[in-house]
């Protein structure tokens, strides 16, 4: 099980976040997912909320973003970033794994700058394989890590196969086949894949 940082080193984190965006627009990033209107997102492992606000803007009024974190600053932070920018399709998650979404729910979810620090990263996988719709997509950055371990890592339980690697991200597909057990690889891989 995970736990939170100090809170000073979420500070840290906070100020080198804001330092990148200036320099790496969220946004940039985010168009590489194909977030559309009406789409629901989860942000595992918000932090400070750098990306909750475009993906508010991307999935619009009918859409919904879930800002998931363990640390409850980050809640706050994006409580607060959401009543600044007058967001109302922003729905915070204080949990160290679990999101309390149903089965098959969500379109997106992105998993930036916080796998290489997952204790148990196969369990959120499952996690967020669980809540992802059928033709749900993950969508991971991590530059703590190189891309080749990324990719294994995700793929190796058979839950997510590589779709494309953007500039910014690597983009995975939800495998429908996968059987629940870790042991099993999918029934099939999937062909043919085309843009959720």
């Amino acid at each position: 099980m995970d736990k939170p940082r100090p809170n000073f080193h979420f500070g840290l984190m906070s100020l080198i976040f804001k330092l990148r965006d200036l320099f790496r627009s969220p946004m940039k990033v985010l168009r590489e997912v194909g977030i559309r209107p009406g789409y629901h997102v989860v942000d595992y492992g918000c932090g400070p909320g750098s990306y909750v606000y475009g993906a508010a803007e991307l999935v619009g009024r009918s859409g919904k973003i879930y800002a998931v974190d363990i640390h409850p600053l980050a809640i706050r932070a994006v409580k607060r970033l959401a009543a600044r920018k007058n967001v109302a399709n922003v729905q915070t998650i204080l949990s160290d794994r679990d999101t309390g979404l149903p089965d098959n729910s969500v379109d997106v979810v992105l998993l930036y700058d916080t796998f290489h620090e997952l204790s148990d990263p196969d369990q959120v996988l499952h996690e967020l394989h669980r809540v992802l719709k059928p033709k749900g997509v993950l969508s991971l950055s991590d530059h703590h890590m190189k891309g080749s371990e990324i990719v294994r890592r995700v793929t190796e339980r058979g839950l997510f196969s590589l779709w494309t690697k953007g500039k910014r991200t690597y983009t995975f597909l939800k495998e429908v086949g996968y059987s629940g057990d870790w042991s099993v690889a999918p029934a099939s891989p999937r062909t043919n894949c085309t843009p959720v």
